[in-house]
């Protein structure tokens, strides 16, 4: 079983308090969602900035507390488990690693003090025939003189609508194969050209178009090596599949607490509906899978943790597909157990299973993720 330091299980505790006292009721989280219009509250994160948790895993030198992977994945878990309207966090904690691998001195101690504040990113590779196929984008950053020009749409691109800044992938180059002359661009928020429009989901505000045109940014923008951002975004994949699975698992355990309380109160023919063995073992199983999942998660992150260096392409694309396809399988069943009070905004099932779903098109597809654990095995 999983087991934490003193001072991991302190953190942890200290996370669910915070959620329990400021998320803790529909009321409460209403009021931080405008009505769960929204799925962050930027006003909540920087409350959450405050205590230092926005730059948990960012180096010390640069601000942050400089705390491994699993720290990462314990506040993530809590985090989600407690309801907190902070949707934007994984987007931003994915995009802040890259800075603060490749960006330069000056950029990186930019971009990561603001993080640290409570600052959110965004990070923009999808286009409307480049989704699972990144490799195929055709926006397009030309060389000009003193920096560069885009052009281009980009869409899917979650928190453009709030962040600071958005961490571009373009293309520099198109005279070699098409993971080669990809450049990762700093694109600050209210550049002139850049464009975002919002698109409707069954979660609200959380993606948005964006349209560049001759949207001029200098060279100091550029992140990394040009034509190098293929290496450097499958760089950043141990911790964007750790992160987005971390958050899974605390949404997988808050369906089944949420379903657990309502099935041993929700009477029926004279009796808790939770007492009944289809409920009651489909519940078993459901526990299993979460404790299993559970296990896989922090046993990535303390491997994570060992060799930061390593790419772990078969763990990481296993944890988020675990975590994602439990954490869907979970809500749906928990919506079905409670029958038409799951599917009322009353209660917070039908919310969690949107949640629940579209984790398993984001970050990859999880064909997408079958796909890369399969070639590992020579397949």
């Amino acid at each position: 079983m999983v087991v934490f330091t003193p001072e991991q299980s302190d953190f942890a505790k200290s996370v669910a308090d915070f959620c329990k006292r400021e998320t803790g009721t529909r009321e409460q989280r209403n009021r931080w969602t405008n009505n769960g219009d929204e799925n962050h509250s930027q006003e909540l994160y920087r409350k959450m900035a405050d205590l230092g948790w926005a730059g948990i895993n960012v180096a010390e030198e640069f601000g942050g507390a400089g705390a491994g992977n699993v720290e990462l994945c314990i506040f993530l878990e809590e985090a989600v488990r407690g309801q907190a309207p902070i949707g934007g966090i994984g987007p931003t904690l994915i995009t802040a690693a890259a800075y603060e691998k490749f960006a330069d001195d000056a950029l990186k101690r930019e971009v990561l003090a603001g993080v640290v504040a409570g600052d959110s990113l965004s990070i923009s590779m999808s286009e409307p025939e480049a989704g699972s196929d990144v490799g195929a984008l055709t926006c397009r950053a030309e060389k000009v003189d003193g920096g560069w020009k885009i052009n281009g749409q980009k869409t899917w691109c979650s928190n453009a609508h709030f962040a600071k800044s958005i961490l571009l992938i373009a293309r520099t180059d198109s005279s070699g194969g098409k993971h080669e002359g990809l450049t990762q661009f700093h694109v600050p928020a209210g550049t002139e050209g850049l464009k975002i429009n919002q698109i409707d989901t069954l979660g609200g505000r959380e993606v948005n178009d964006l349209y560049f045109t001759d949207c001029f940014v200098p060279d100091e923008a550029v992140v990394g090596q040009v034509g190098n951002g293929w290496t450097q975004l499958m760089a950043g994949l141990n911790t964007e599949r750790l992160i987005l699975a971390a958050m899974q698992l605390g949404l997988a355990e808050r369906s089944f607490d949420d379903t657990l309380t309502f099935i041993k109160e929700r009477k029926q023919f004279g009796r808790p509906i939770g007492s009944f063995q289809a409920l009651r073992h489909r519940m078993a199983d459901h526990a299993t899978e979460i404790a299993a999942t559970k296990e896989l998660v922090y046993a990535v992150a303390q491997a994570a943790d060992a060799d930061p260096a390593k790419m772990m392409p078969r763990e990481a694309s296993m944890v988020k597909l675990k975590a994602t396809e439990v954490s869907k399988a979970m809500t749906i069943d928990g919506m079905q157990m409670m029958g038409g009070y799951g599917y009322a905004k009353e209660f917070d099932a039908e919310r969690l299973m949107r949640g629940a779903i579209i984790s398993t098109v984001f970050g990859g597809t999880n064909e997408i993720q079958r796909d890369i654990i399969g070639k590992t095995y020579g397949l």
